[in-house]
């Protein structure tokens, strides 16, 4: 196994879900932006739209979570070639 790919895995799947996560906050931004520019204007057609919008919004909210753990997953993969580094160190030593 090499230490450096895991390495490389684990960094590029932590960079994968900051981006996911980015992308999802910022939509989640501008639904939230789009929702209070259609109260403010509040004829029935607008406030249906609304509505129909929060499917996105929850689409994006699972998004961040997913992102999340892709973070954690990620991490834990960094993590762990550290400690198989680490433990070959030691070895040789």
């Amino acid at each position: 196994m090499d230490i450096n790919s895991a390495f490389d895995s684990g960094v590029a799947g932590f960079q994968a879900a900051t981006e996911r996560a980015s992308q999802s906050a910022s939509n989640i931004a501008q639904a939230q932006n789009d929702s209070i520019q259609a109260r403010s204007s509040s004829t029935s057609v607008e406030l249906e739209q609304a509505v129909q919008e929060t499917k996105p919004l929850t689409e994006e909210l699972v998004n961040l979570r997913v992102a999340e753990h892709d973070a954690k997953a990620a991490a834990k993969v960094i993590t762990t070639a550290d400690e198989v580094l680490g433990s070959l160190i030691d070895t040789r030593v």
